[in-house]
Formats: structure tokens, sequence, C-alpha cells
């Protein structure tokens, strides 16, 4: 079976973070292991309290699971501070997986700030130019790229200006954008929009980790970059358009849609 490591916070409300990353690794059929960085404290509605794993531990998970298991690909979600940025990249470093999906996780979708100012550099320097590929969204671009992002050609300029920090490739989500959903995905030579559909539906909690862990695992797979990311994508809006309400505020994907469709038929 084809193996998945994640490194990432946990979510208690079970919507994004580790949570979604080992659904949808499931939900592919690969194996899912985990490596916790932060644990948060959150639901449908905030994040009350973050709480960092003790570095020696994050990087005896990382070892425990390298040395024994190992991992087809390694997607890389909220790392919380410079210091567990720094121990991730120098295990990676050391281990050299041949995939790595960074999700640059810096703002929940409540507005509580995951990532710590001081860490954006740690990101920038020691993990891009470890990666496969990068997803941040466009807040997040913009803090990797340390400018303004208001209109497509803005897109294609942070795709250049994030790919000359060292990464492999860049896929910039246009979730925030106005009108469709479309992302544009750029390997340093060819730029192409993956065009999306946008769904009103306020159940998208974990969005993003989702579709980071589904390129993983299609990576995992053996599918190309382009190939792992166009199925992504369409997982991604099959999981939000058959989303489910719980809580108040912002619900979860439905990562397991297509087991249900299978059940249901």
């Amino acid at each position: 079976m084809k193996t998945a490591l994640t490194i990432a916070g946990s979510d208690s409300g079970g919507g994004a973070g580790i949570q979604a990353d080992l659904k949808t690794f499931s939900a592919h059929g690969v194996f899912g292991m985990s490596v916790i960085t932060s644990v948060t404290a959150q639901n449908t509605m905030e994040v009350r309290s973050v709480q960092h794993i003790d570095i020696k531990i994050i990087r005896d998970q990382m070892e425990a699971v390298l040395d024994d298991i190992g991992a087809d690909t390694i997607k890389i979600g909220m790392l919380g501070s410079a210091e567990i940025t720094k121990a991730v990249a120098e295990v990676l470093t050391i281990y050299k997986p041949k995939h790595i999906i960074l999700d640059p996780v810096m703002i929940s979708k409540s507005g509580h700030h995951l990532l710590e100012a001081d860490a954006v550099s740690e990101l920038k320097n020691k993990l891009l130019p470890l990666a496969s590929l990068v997803t941040p969204n466009l807040p997040e671009a913009e803090e990797l790229t340390g400018r303004k992002i208001e209109t497509k050609q803005d897109i294609y300029s942070a795709s250049e200006a994030i790919h000359q920090l060292g990464v492999q490739a860049v896929l910039i989500k246009g979730g925030h954008f106005t009108g469709n959903s479309d992302d544009l995905f750029y390997d340093g030579e060819t730029f192409t929009w993956l065009k999306g559909e946008r769904i009103q539906t306020s159940n998208t909690h974990g969005t993003g980790c989702t579709l980071s862990a589904a390129i993983a695992a299609n990576l995992a797979k053996g599918l190309t970059l382009p190939d792992a990311i166009k199925t992504a994508k369409v997982y991604v809006t099959g999981a939000i358009q058959n989303s489910f309400s719980i809580g108040k505020g912002h619900g979860p994907l439905n990562h397991f849609y297509k087991d249900l469709e299978k059940v249901n038929h």
C-alpha cells in the first residue's frame, strides 16, 4: 500500500489539519501517518487556543515514521513557530523524501494567526527550497511575496516571485477572489489555470488542508504533479458539494462522499 505522511496541527473540531489530512488519505486508499506539530482547541466558529508540541517530540515523530515505514509523499500544514519550521526542515534535509507538498498555513478561517511572524522567513528560506509544490491562498501568497494581489496579473507575478524562492512548483488558490474559484499552477516554465466553480455554502472548513492532502495522496499513487492537482481539485469540489452542516459556523467537507455514492447506488 502507498503511504503518505502529514506534518501539521491537530484540529479538535475534526474539520481541518491532521484530521482532514488523514480522512483525505483514507478516501484515496493511501495509508496515512501523522506528525502533530501543534494542538489547537477549535470548533466551526473559532480557534480558542494553541499549544505547540515540544521540538524533540516533533523530531522523534518524524524520525520514528521515516526510519521504519517511510513515506511515498509528505504533506506539510500548520507549523506554528520558527523553531518547529526549522526542525522540520532539518529532518527533511536528512531523509530527502521524493515528494513534499507544502501548504503554508498562516491564518485560520476564523482569523486566528496560526504561523508566528518570525516563522515566515524560516519557511521561505528553509522549507520552500525542499518542496515539490507550495499551495498558498491569496493572503498567504501576499505574505510570501510582500505584495498585494488584486488582479490576475498580480497572481502571475506572485507565482514567479514564489518560484524564485526555490520551490519546484506553485499553486496559488483563487478561493478568496470574487467569481469562480480558479487556481493558477506554475512550474517555472508554464502557467496553467485550473477552472473551478464557486459553490454557495459556508461548509468550507479544511478546504486548503484537504486539497494539499489530496495532491499528496495522488502523488503517492503515481500520478504526475499536474494530474495529481487536477484530480485533487475535482475531489475537493465534490467534497464541498456534498458537505454537511455541523456546529454553528463553517462546517466541514464530506471527505467520504465517493464511498457514500457507492453505498447509495
